[in-house]
């Protein structure tokens, strides 16, 4: 079975597995306890890279309340590595290129993809509102040769070929600087929008430093927004017209299409193309069906 196959079967299957899950070491403070008791009902998918699925450790399980489980793509359980994004936190997860040089499809990234869209992730269809946050370290000094963005995490449209997201947090060039930003599509098809963050993005994303990041995306009001560290990152948007056609009576949500995915790391979970690598490692990646407010966000980040 295509790798892809078997982890949309593993997504479907997974409540059936779920009591043979790898144990999480004691002292870890990953996994369902650290989440903020008010976000627990809009956690679709939460990875924290301690819960491999027995008997195929190159399958990560779902802490959300979703069981969408992901690949870890290209380096299997090696992709789990030894480090701490937060005081108590467990392995990690390591993403990157691997032959810079060669064109092919062995890069390390995680997620998840199905053309005719992944059932789990539906309450990210005729949605209000995304959040996507977690623990990101680069290793990189810029976008790998031959791209201009360094793909962080996000959840792919219910259109998608692995690439197009509804909602997306990464590093791409704005103007000819490099920003990081939140990208948000309502409308599968439709134009995109961009919020890209003021500050320098090595100030924002140290080389070799752990930092957290969120973004937030309120289809119905048109806004978007970054935080780091749990505090406002301030920002302003690529476009000033109306690319996700909000003009008119509410509310506005998503397409009512399930999303074909998740995408960690770079783009193309289903491993058919390179796009964005990012050598990185990141943690407790959560991905939520509303816009968080500011002060969601600042105590999520106290919790950990």
């Amino acid at each position: 079975m295509r790798r892809t196959g078997r982890v949309a079967v593993a997504a479907a299957a997974v409540l059936a597995a779920t009591a043979a899950a790898a144990p999480v070491s004691a002292g870890n403070r990953s996994g369902p306890d650290i989440v903020h008791p008010a976000l627990r009902s809009s956690l679709v998918a939460y990875y924290d890279f301690d819960h491999p699925l027995r008997g195929d450790p190159a399958l990560e399980q779902d802490q959300g309340r979703s069981s969408t489980e992901i690949e870890l793509v290209n380096g299997g359980a090696a992709m789990r590595v030894a480090d701490r994004a937060y005081p108590g936190g467990g392995r990690v997860l390591q993403t990157r290129q691997i032959n810079p040089g060669t064109t092919g499809n062995d890069d390390w990234k995680a997620g998840i993809y199905s053309a005719g869209g992944v059932r789990t992730l539906r309450p990210f269809s005729s949605a209000e509102g995304t959040t996507v946050m977690g623990w990101f370290k680069r290793s990189m000094d810029g976008p790998a040769a031959g791209f201009n963005a360094i793909g962080l995490a996000g959840v792919l449209t219910g259109d998608s070929d692995g690439h197009a997201v509804r909602a997306l947090l990464e590093l791409i060039d704005v103007n000819g600087e490099l920003k990081l930003v939140a990208l948000g599509r309502r409308i599968d098809g439709g134009n995109s929008q961009t919020f890209a963050a003021t500050e320098d993005w090595r100030t924002l994303l140290p080389k070799d430093k752990w930092v957290h990041l969120t973004a937030t995306f309120d289809f119905t009001r048109g806004t978007m927004a970054l935080y780091r560290n749990g505090k406002a990152v301030p920002g302003s948007y690529t476009r000033t017209d109306d690319p996700w056609l909000i003009n008119g009576p509410g509310p506005h949500v998503t397409s009512a299409a399930d999303a074909r995915g998740i995408k960690i790391g770079g783009s193309f979970p289903q491993n058919t193309l390179e796009r964005n690598p990012c050598d990185c490692r990141m943690d407790a990646l959560m991905f939520l069906d509303r816009s968080l407010t500011p002060r969601e966000v600042q105590n999520q980040f106290r919790l950990f």
